[in-house]
């Protein structure tokens, strides 16, 4: 999973909501262009432009808006800010795999959930550099062994893409020579935005395996994550 940081709601998505009154009372389903838009492009620039589950690379026309607390049984939070992010594949096709929001649906355990919000969210799992395989950090981990399943992060698409972005910065030669110092920076350096505002897609998972080779985790940047 990605660690989310949140900002402030986009202040057109806020005026719309403060529009209601006796006769309207704004819905997730009532809202519309501008203001969908601007909420979408919000979350898109908060979070790196990368999705908050998988942490693949997104736009606003491969992403979608994502109820974390599904709608279904939180009607109290279908607008609230803290509860929305941008989550990979905007429209799902007939017979594709589904992963992230999607896979997600409208199944949600409270007591289970792993939210993007958490911190420390990212060091509950770990990840294997010759498969792209996500597991638990911690095999006794319910809710992160649930996350895994619920959001379908070991998806063979997912754990292809994983594998080959390991392989590409974990190679060989870096690792014959690489020290600790390096791997903290090369830590950092992934979890920080580039100089467009994102980050790289799976970055947060580049960052995780150098933790994994250090045996601990690594102090954010200056700034903080995204």
């Amino acid at each position: 999973m990605k660690r989310v940081s949140k900002q402030a709601s986009p202040a057109p998505f806020e005026a719309w909501k403060a529009q209601a009154n006796a006769d309207w009372q704004p819905t997730y389903a009532a809202l519309q262009n501008p203001q969908k838009r601007v909420l979408h492009d919000a979350l898109l620039a908060e979070q790196g432009h990368v999705c908050c589950y998988c942490g693949r690379s997104v736009d606003r026309d491969d992403s979608h808006i994502e109820h974390f607390r599904p709608q279904e049984g939180h009607d109290d939070l279908a607008l609230e800010y803290s509860n929305l992010f941008a989550s990979c594949i905007r429209e799902t096709q007939p017979g594709a795999p589904l992963h992230c929001g999607h896979a997600k649906g409208h199944d949600f355990d409270e007591a289970r959930a792993i939210s993007p919000l958490d911190e420390g969210c990212e060091q509950r799992f770990l990840y294997v550099a010759g498969s792209g395989e996500i597991k638990a950090k911690d095999s006794a981990d319910a809710a992160a062994d649930y996350m895994i399943k619920l959001l379908k992060l070991d998806l063979q698409f997912l754990c292809n893409r994983r594998e080959e972005v390991l392989k590409l910065v974990f190679d060989e030669a870096f690792m014959a020579a690489a020290t600790d110092d390096e791997l903290e920076r090369l830590a950092q350096a992934y979890r920080q935005r580039r100089a467009d505002g994102k980050l790289d897609g799976f970055g947060h998972v580049l960052a995780r395996y150098a933790e994994q080779l250090l045996g601990r985790p690594v102090a954010e940047p200056a700034g903080g994550a995204a």
